[in-house]
C-alpha cells in the first residue's frame, strides 16, 4: 500500500481514537494504546468495534495480541483490507 494510504488509515484511526476515547494529545505510529493512550481491555474493545465498523473488516484475534502501538494498528488494518479486496475479487 502507499505510503499516502497509510497516512490515510493512520489519519482515519487517529481520528476514530479523538471521537471514541476523548484522545486530545498528539497521535504518532510509535503511540503505545495501554501505556500512553492508557486503555482498558474495555475501551481496547470499544476502539477496535470502530475500527471494524469505520473499515468493515474484522481484525483477527490472532492479530490482535501484535498489537501495541498506532502503527501496529494501522498495518493490521491495512493487511485486513488488502486481504478483503483481494477476496472480493
Amino acid at each position: 500500500m502507499s505510503k499516502a494510504r497509510r497516512e490515510d488509515l493512520f489519519a482515519s484511526i487517529a481520528a476514530l481514537a479523538r471521537e471514541r476515547l476523548s484522545w486530545q494529545k498528539e497521535l504518532t505510529p510509535t503511540t503505545r494504546l495501554v501505556e500512553d493512550l492508557e486503555l482498558d481491555s474495555l475501551k481496547l474493545i470499544e476502539l477496535a468495534v470502530a475500527i471494524e465498523n469505520h473499515f468493515r473488516i474484522r481484525i483477527d484475534e490472532a492479530a490482535e495480541s501484535d498489537i501495541v502501538t498506532v502503527g501496529d494498528l494501522v498495518d493490521v488494518v491495512e493487511r485486513e483490507l488488502t486481504r478483503t479486496s483481494e477476496g472480493t475479487r
